[in-house]
């Protein structure tokens, strides 16, 4: 699915702003049919929201903020007249967790899965200058079948409350852009493109696949060129598919960024996205980028800010990435959800490398039993009663609408389709064999991992043989020998030495290590909670990645606070961020900025 852009053949209209807005605390929109008719007329109580943001921390009501159910929303959209002529459609670029939509009284949309686009052509449904009706209805629920997974129960006084089996809030609504936008009758419906770079010769191929849709019968030429950064014309192809050679091309680099643009051409249409020429490939125990050894330093992140919730906001992205070059970081993972757009398109230009995660976390029973604190889910993780055949065909749906929007983007050299799922019980390489086999066939050019939780060890991982890379989280220093830094460091290692003795040959990434720490807590000795402790945490970790040849990278987790469900385990959220939640360093900050400065000399 190809975003919005605009040229001479498209246009786009971002829909963004004050939308109306309901929270359907008795569930009965549905049955009342709120589509058919203003919100204000339909229910009680309406109020002005914004439009992208989560709804939960807008307003000062702790009934929103915790709702579980269906909200609406609704707005006028209205067409210009010259798009009249042209194959008209309207997008969402997430709804969180899923969302149906009319437009006036036709049912136009349905979507599962919060961090996703989805579209419809509307063209057929709009007259000329005509303000349109549109409502969506937004649903927050997770159960066992959904990615992520959870479960709802309902309380003896009829209220609904959402377990969640992950470790940040469950902010929904419309936290990305919403677009109407224009095409061509007869259009490009999609592009894929891989790129490579030869060390040795300095020479680069783009590979292309054009997908033509639309009703015409003319038989029209597609034209494919790649430009330079200024502009020229360095190689052209006639066809759906073909290669166009560079044989003096500039890489894409990790901090080094240089994007080639590719423009196609098929009759009236035209698109063009951006292009980094780098070649990935994992042997040896490396990660190599254009044939060089990569070492990844960098993050686990999280889309989180005060008010907005999940919201995309340039202004924030911009000064995380700000906040990234200057502690010296050049990576990060979107734990544990796609991230918007944009963000991959930044980094693209910035030169950051990605590991592209799924919304797969949380199927862990284990950990889902101390954070929603339930002591009666099922017994059997994988089954009919839990992670079942339906989550697993909703999973590889994930994947598949992941990997279908995120494929062009040269900043993405990994794909993880899950973050810390118990790998131990019965059923499991059954359920993620099939996945990690479905991501490398939907793409072959790059690797594939899933994110190892700290209970399940080399012997016990059911399918670390089938991925590229091994990733890990651990906490030794924290959850393990807390407070005893030096019992921690040993078994660190010997836990990292096990990986590699088990899987030689493949390279290991940190995903996940860090420690919760107010800011301004300070001690002479490094107490657990002090900004003295989180420093000298990281700085053990170093010490111990530096012995072991295997691994590739480190990612603290995390890059800042972030909110999460109440729990006597955080206050006011998860304090592992290496800056607060306002983007103001800890300690741990200069640290961590020492030390990737110097790997990256």
């Amino acid at each position: 699915m190809l975003k919005p852009i605009e040229n001479a053949a498209r246009e786009r209209k971002a829909l963004g702003g004050l939308w109306h807005f309901a929270v359907d605390a008795d569930g009965c929109g549905r049955d009342q049919r709120w589509w058919l008719t203003l919100l204000a007329e339909s229910c009680a109580t309406t109020r002005d929201i914004a439009v992208p943001a989560s709804y939960n921390d807008l307003f000062p009501d702790a009934a929103i903020r915790d709702h579980v159910g269906d909200v609406w929303y609704q707005t006028e959209v209205r067409a210009p007249a010259a798009w009249l002529e042209q194959r008209v459609v309207l997008r969402f670029d997430a709804a969180t967790h899923r969302a149906t939509v009319w437009l006036d009284d036709i049912e136009v949309l349905h979507h599962e899965g919060g961090y996703t686009p989805f579209e419809a052509d509307v063209t057929h449904l709009l007259q000329a200058g005509k303000a349109h009706r549109l409502t969506v209805c937004v649903n927050n629920e997770l159960h066992w079948h959904t990615i992520p997974p959870g479960r709802v129960i309902t309380l003896p006084d009829g209220r609904k409350r959402q377990q969640v089996f992950h470790d940040f809030f469950n902010y929904a609504g419309l936290h990305r852009p919403v677009w109407l936008y224009s095409t061509p009758k007869t259009y490009i419906a999609d592009l894929t493109v891989v790129t490579h770079w030869a060390k040795d010769t300095g020479a680069g191929t783009v590979d292309f696949k054009v997908e033509i849709a639309g009703n015409s019968s003319a038989k029209l030429s597609t034209q494919v060129i790649l430009r330079d950064t200024q502009g020229c014309e360095v190689g052209r192809s006639d066809g759906h598919s073909g290669r166009i050679a560079v044989p003096h091309a500039t890489p894409w680099q990790p901090g080094k960024a240089y994007l080639y643009t590719l423009e196609v051409e098929h009759g009236n249409d035209r698109y063009s996205v951006a292009v980094g020429l780098r070649s990935i490939e994992v042997r040896d125990s490396q990660f190599l980028i254009n044939g060089e050894p990569f070492y990844f330093t960098g993050f686990g992140k999280h889309e989180d800010s005060a008010v907005r919730g999940k919201a995309h906001d340039d202004a924030l992205m911009v000064h995380d990435f700000a906040l990234l070059d200057w502690v010296g970081a050049n990576s990060f993972r979107t734990s544990h959800y796609p991230y918007a757009e944009e963000v991959l398109d930044f980094a693209d230009a910035q030169g950051i490398v990605v590991i592209d995660e799924t919304a797969a976390v949380g199927m862990n029973m284990e950990i889902a039993r101390k954070l929603a604190g339930a002591s009666d889910l099922p017994d059997e993780l994988y089954s009919e009663d839990a992670i079942s055949s339906r989550t697993q065909a909703n999973h590889l749906k994930a994947i598949r609408e992941l990997v279908a929007r995120d494929k062009n983007h040269a900043c993405v050299v990994m794909w993880s389709i899950g973050n810390e799922p118990d790998l131990r019980p019965k059923g499991s390489g059954e359920y993620f064999a099939p996945l990690l086999a479905a991501t490398k066939q939907l793409d072959p050019s790059r690797p594939i991992t899933l994110v190892n939780v700290m209970m399940v060890g080399p012997e016990q991982d059911t399918v670390a043989h089938l991925q590229d890379v091994i990733c890990l989280n651990r906490y030794w220093g924290w959850y393990i020998e807390g407070g005893d830094l030096l019992a921690a460091e040993q078994g660190l290692e010997a836990d990292l030495k096990a990986w590699a003795a088990k899987h030689p040959g493949k390279p290991i990434v940190i995903t996940e290590y860090g420690a919760d720490t107010m800011p301004g807590l300070h001690s002479i000795a490094p107490v657990m909670w002090s900004e003295s402790y989180q420093s000298e945490l990281l700085a053990m970790h170093g010490r111990v990645f530096d012995r072991i040849p295997a691994v590739v990278g480190e990612h603290v987790w995390n890059f800042a606070d972030f909110a999460t469900s109440q729990g006597i385990m955080r206050v006011g959220g998860n304090k592992k961020g290496v800056f607060t939640r306002e983007r103001q360093p800890k300690a741990a900050a200069h640290v961590l900025r020492q030390r990737w400065q110097t790997l990256s000399v």
